[in-house]
């Protein structure tokens, strides 16, 4: 009974919900796309990989479609393409949002609820009919088409090899990460002001009497203790931009193929879901390797600070 009790105790609660939805919402459903994933397809649907029939129980696994996406290039840059495309984004929302963030955090305490209410304004409306305000935007005869070229910035875009021609900014990278880097700036805003807005200003007291300039001290120690920031904004931007569909869809082209439209192809154009489903494992685990790494060191980085 003392034992059940101390399962049932408040710390071992918090733990295990937390852990209970990542095990039901995620571990269990990608489980059953990589079940998919190494099955084989029927007309239209797919065998189970284990059967049993008159006492002979069989295990049937099909490595086949990771073999293919292995040696299949346009998989390779496919994956490469939504990977250059979501690092351009995070790149992009960082250098906009971290001044965004920082004035919030040294903004008057009774002006901050108004400057947060204003980021994430956006979200009261449809992300759907946001991404396609700026079709028309961009489109020809759209005001931030008409601006572009009236400043000359298509020239620029153009030599950059941004847009496929000076005239056409819509379906081309730039228009693509225009609206990832929009659709995806408060996610990067917000845990930046909420790391910034913590911040000790003493520090930056001391720093000034050490001699240091405006300049230095926020290079030498707002930065730094924004670290855990920047982080965690790089990463709500850039997981979802690798497997963004909607954007990619409306705004980009066929020089801008990304991993999701390549994952809705098989799905239900081709109508393989073993294939899709090898697609959508390789992508996440791309994902979660490198996270997992970096966690790791974060974690023996701070055991070794201690």
């Amino acid at each position: 009974m003392k034992h059940l009790r101390r399962w049932f105790s408040g710390r071992t609660a918090v733990i295990a919900l937390p852990m209970g939805f990542l095990l039901v919402f995620f571990l269990l459903p990608f489980f059953i796309v990589g079940k998919i994933s190494v099955s084989e397809m029927e007309t239209v649907t797919f065998k189970d990989i284990v059967t049993y029939s008159e006492g002979v129980l069989q295990l049937s696994i099909k490595f086949g479609n990771y073999f293919f996406i292995a040696e299949d290039p346009l998989y390779f840059n496919t994956y490469l393409s939504s990977v250059k495309y979501a690092a351009a984004t995070t790149v992009l929302c960082l250098a906009i949002g971290y001044p965004f963030a920082y004035f919030m955090a040294r903004a008057r305490r009774e002006l901050q609820p108004a400057l947060l209410m204003l980021v994430m304004l956006p979200f009261w409306t449809s992300f759907l009919l946001r991404v396609y305000a700026w079709r028309g935007l961009l489109s020809e005869g759209g005001w931030v088409e008409q601006l572009v070229s009236w400043l000359g910035l298509n020239q620029v875009l153009y030599a950059l090899g941004l847009l496929s021609s000076p005239e056409q900014l819509m379906h081309t990278p730039f228009s693509l990460v225009l609206g990832m880097t929009y659709t995806y700036l408060p996610f990067m805003i917000l845990p930046l002001y909420a790391n910034l807005a913590k911040m000790d200003l003493r520090l930056l007291e001391a720093a000034a009497d050490l001699g240091a300039t405006p300049w230095v001290a926020f290079w030498t120690v707002t930065v730094p203790l924004s670290k855990a920031g920047i982080i965690a904004g790089s990463m709500l931007v850039f997981i979802p931009c690798v497997g963004e569909f909607v954007i990619p869809e409306l705004l980009g082209g066929p020089e801008t193929l990304m991993i999701g439209r390549v994952i809705w192809d098989e799905f239900f154009s081709n109508n393989d879901w073993p294939m899709a489903s090898s697609v959508a494992v390789v992508m996440v685990l791309l994902i979660i390797v490198p996270l997992a790494i970096f966690s790791k060191y974060q974690a023996e980085s701070q055991e070794r600070a201690r």
